[in-house]
């Protein structure tokens, strides 16, 4: 078994700490590592709630990614002004994390997609590994056509990069390389039978369940109030303080208590927002996903192709989803075929090529 390993973790959202966790959780299934330390300023409570493994959690800012006004609007002016403070890396902010790593004994470094990580790894002389289906430079591309400033950082981005010594992409991959391995879509496994979640939940036996979600955002719906009247239950975390049943609706707090896996699995269909831990968590499941994209994320169009060639799906508009319209598109969205699961997803196949370079280092 390895020492402790280092985990970077982009703090954009909820779904690289997802995968992150996925893969942890698969390393320390195989005995691979004897602690993660998390790097990160996503809630420690998501990791808490995420593993059964031994953790250290260390509140920094290792990523900027996209500064986000709304579940699906991108803050483009606030994204510079913050990049402008990240980069270039303070030298001292590196040699702090290279005594870190020292004082914690790790000798490895994982990064889903934190250029910082990377960064502190090369300066310490300890091997890396990223974790991606996209990296920011390739983000920020389009950006540049309106906003020049973003080619100021898109060039450092990319050689920030290239200083990973090993490197998983993880389907759907935006820009495939072949000289990287690529792995089935990685997402946490759920814990609990579906039929006891939907107990803890209140339906009755046989109801059917569509989850409504923002890949753990909070977010209420303007259709709040229609969800409460059907034969539908819809189940919709972040709608409210604490965990509650009106009618037919079942909105939850931000922190349910209930796993978000498991709630995908207990669905029989899924509506959101089209983001990457969502997506994997749904082809797992095999449920029917409504979704809506984000036009002017560029990673959005390639998630989309691959629902519509891999999984029963349908397109939802943001006008859709920010009324009321989308419900008339539920009955379609159930009677479409669950596909099968895919129970181990990439997340064995990722742990196992990590674990081969852990023990090779």
């Amino acid at each position: 078994m390895a020492g402790p390993v280092a985990v970077f973790v982009s703090p954009h959202g909820y779904g690289h700490a997802a995968r992150a966790c996925a893969l942890m959780q698969g390393l320390s299934d195989l005995g691979a590592a004897a602690r993660f330390e998390i790097f990160t300023l996503v809630p420690e409570w998501f990791f808490t709630g995420s593993l059964t493994c031994p953790i250290g959690y260390h509140a920094l800012l290792t990523d900027i990614g996209l500064v986000q006004s709304t579940p699906l609007v991108e803050d483009l002016d606030e994204t510079l002004r913050r990049l402008d403070a990240f980069l270039p890396f303070d030298e001292a902010l590196l040699d702090g994390l290279v005594r870190r790593f020292e004082e914690l004994g790790c000798r490895f470094v994982i990064c889903d997609i934190s250029p910082l990580g990377l960064a502190a790894a090369r300066k310490a002389g300890l091997p890396s590994i990223l974790i991606e289906n996209f990296t920011w430079d390739w983000i920020y591309e389009p950006y540049a056509k309106s906003r020049p400033a973003f080619s100021r950082v898109i060039g450092p981005l990319t050689e920030l990069f290239e200083l990973a010594t090993s490197r998983i992409q993880t389907e759907p991959v935006c820009r495939p390389e072949r000289r990287f391995p690529s792995v089935a879509p990685v997402s946490r496994a759920p814990r609990e039978p579906r039929a006891a979640v939907r107990a803890r939940l209140g339906l009755p036996s046989g109801a059917p369940m569509v989850l409504v979600t923002m890949g753990g955002l909070p977010w209420q719906p303007a259709s709040l109030r229609r969800l409460e009247r059907g034969d539908v239950f819809f189940v919709v975390p972040g709608a409210a303080e604490r965990h509650e049943r009106r009618g037919s609706l079942v909105a939850l707090p931000h922190r349910s208590g209930f796993f978000h896996p498991d709630l995908v699995h207990a669905a029989d269909a899924v509506i959101g927002k089209l983001g990457y831990s969502t997506l994997a968590e749904v082809w797992a499941a095999g449920v029917p996903f409504g979704h809506v994209g984000r036009p002017t994320f560029r990673e959005s169009p390639v998630l989309a192709a691959f629902v519509a060639d891999r999984m029963p799906g349908l397109t939802l508009t943001a006008e859709e989803i920010g009324g009321e319209a989308w419900l008339e598109r539920v009955p379609e969205l159930l009677g479409m075929r669950r596909a099968r699961g895919h129970s181990s997803n990439g997340t064995a196949a990722a742990a196992r090529t990590v674990h081969g370079l852990l023990a090779g280092g």
